[in-house]
């Protein structure tokens, strides 16, 4: 429906929902752990009874994390403030365990519960900020082990947190970059089957219509040709902006048959391979309105009854377009004197725009045997300033 609009999606949301939902499930099995391993060694702190206090912390904070990590707009301030939470947490073993046990056991919360800090981070944030976030816990729970050793890594305590950060940073940002060029796609497709549409319908009105204007035009002659001619290069443009999103390219190239069909629509049989002949988009726009210029030609001096063909063929090294036609011809040396009256319409837009490009343009034509073009442009003809 005209001036309809469609709901902008969250892309970043979107793909990093399944992590989210990963992150919330196993912070909820890490507190279970969190509470198994508080049954078994509750006895042997020196404060049993606060240990309990700082597991109930844990508890709660981890199912106020799980729920509102769940939701998008909560899920940094949650992810920041749980930067801070664990950090505390961690450092609570000091007001409940004797330093010996700090130094031979994992802290309160235990470190499998710690790491969730860490998958927040970098599921949010990405490889940088999970490996931050791992070097900070990993930094506290050394404080609270009291020393700074190889025990530390010896119990992979630091070598699982960081590999934790760089792996789900990695994976949340290779998901959102799949997710942006899979919307990528959808859009494309979408606008290609717009366009399709809108080309179907041009094409059963206005396009015939152009395309009769034009014929009928020459046929008439006088001043009829000029209102033809008129008709046949809007006809064209029309044509070429229809079939846009077929013949550019992302990487500034463009597919010359497609232009060169686009261009000439059905004033000419157009044969080409059935690969893409890729040019720079500059020289295959320019060489497809030369070749344009040569079909109009022939329909307007080959006569009424005369046929066009236009043959696209990829040599390698260059290109070739060939633009042939059944018409009435021409005598030798009739372009040269068009030049030197003034008239300058077959040398310009022809052979000018050629060899603007770094191309050349060869005609053969006898009175009676009709009219080729043959355009060529080798592909490592220099960019035109």
């Amino acid at each position: 429906m005209a001036g309809s609009t469609v709901p902008r999606v969250d892309a970043a949301g979107v793909a990093e929902a399944p992590l989210w939902r990963a992150a919330a499930a196993f912070r909820l099995v890490t507190v279970l752990y969190v509470v198994g391993f508080q049954l078994v060694v509750q006895d042997r702190y020196d404060a049993p009874r606060l240990s309990w206090l700082f597991v109930v912390v844990t508890v709660i904070w981890s199912g106020i994390a799980a729920v509102a990590t769940l939701t998008t707009p909560a899920r940094r301030p949650v992810v920041v403030a749980d930067q801070m939470m664990t950090p505390a947490l961690i450092c609570s073993t000091l007001l409940v365990a004797s330093p010996a046990w700090r130094q031979d056991h994992q802290v309160l919360p235990t470190t499998i519960w710690v790491a969730n800090a860490v998958i927040g981070a970098a599921v949010l944030g990405g490889p940088r900020a999970g490996l931050a976030s791992a070097a900070v816990m990993t930094a506290a729970i050394a404080v609270v082990r009291g020393t700074v050793d190889g025990e530390l890594w010896r119990d992979s305590t630091g070598p699982v947190l960081l590999s934790v950060g760089l792996a789900l940073g990695l994976a949340a940002r290779t998901a959102r970059l799949a997710r942006s060029r899979l919307d990528e796609a959808v859009a494309l497709a979408a606008a290609t089957a717009e366009r399709e549409r809108l080309a179907r319908e041009v094409h059963d009105g206005v396009l015939q219509v152009l395309a009769m204007v034009s014929r009928r035009g020459h046929e008439i002659g006088g001043a009829a040709a000029e209102l033809a001619d008129l008709a046949g290069s809007q006809e064209a443009a029309l044509r070429a902006l229809l079939s846009g999103s077929a013949t550019g390219r992302t990487d500034g190239t463009a597919d010359l048959a497609a232009l060169v069909r686009a261009a000439v629509g059905t004033r000419a049989v157009v044969s080409a391979p059935s690969e893409a002949v890729v040019l720079r988009a500059s020289a295959a726009s320019e060489l497809a309105a030369a070749t344009l210029a040569a079909v109009d030609n022939a329909h307007r001096h080959g006569g009424s009854d005369v046929h066009v063909f236009v043959l696209v063929e990829d040599l390698g090294d260059e290109v070739m377009v060939t633009v042939r036609d059944d018409g009435a011809g021409m005598a030798p040396g009739r372009l040269d004197e068009a030049r030197a009256e003034g008239r300058l319409g077959v040398s310009g837009s022809i052979v000018g725009r050629t060899a603007a490009i770094g191309g050349r343009a060869r005609v053969d034509s006898r009175p009676g045997e009709g009219t080729e073009w043959e355009l060529t442009l080798p592909r490592t003809a220099p960019t035109p300033r």
